[in-house]
């Protein structure tokens, strides 16, 4: 059975809609894989893109901006940091930060309010 979902009427952005769509996109491409530098570029568009995808699907009034970073595990950290000057009624972000034992994932979305 199709979930539905209302239209383009919602003004704020879900963050907790975003984080599953998200990390069930992230298990779905790097579940059960070991770091392999090679696939490294496969694996982050497909991220990226199914993310997008999923969210446009929500058919909220939004433009979405996501990006993937996937490293290999090591004892050095992985630090990311973003700044939006935006609308916080309408706009929104979400981090989502998925490890296994041998990589670190971390994908950010950024909606901005599409004003009709």
């Amino acid at each position: 059975m199709e979930e539905y979902h209302r239209p383009c009427d919602e003004v704020g952005f879900n963050a907790d809609d975003a984080h599953n769509i998200v990390q069930e996109c992230i298990d779905g491409v790097l579940g059960g894989e070991d770091y392999n530098q090679n696939n490294i570029d496969q694996w982050t568009a497909n991220i990226v893109e199914q993310s997008l995808a999923h969210l446009v699907k929500l058919g909220k009034a939004h433009k979405y901006i996501v990006t993937c970073a996937v490293v290999q595990r090591s004892p050095y950290g992985f630090h990311t940091a973003s700044s939006c000057f935006w609308d916080t009624t309408s706009d929104g972000t979400c981090t989502v930060r998925w490890e296994n034992r041998t990589m670190n994932c971390i994908v950010n979305v950024f909606a901005i309010a599409i004003v009709l």
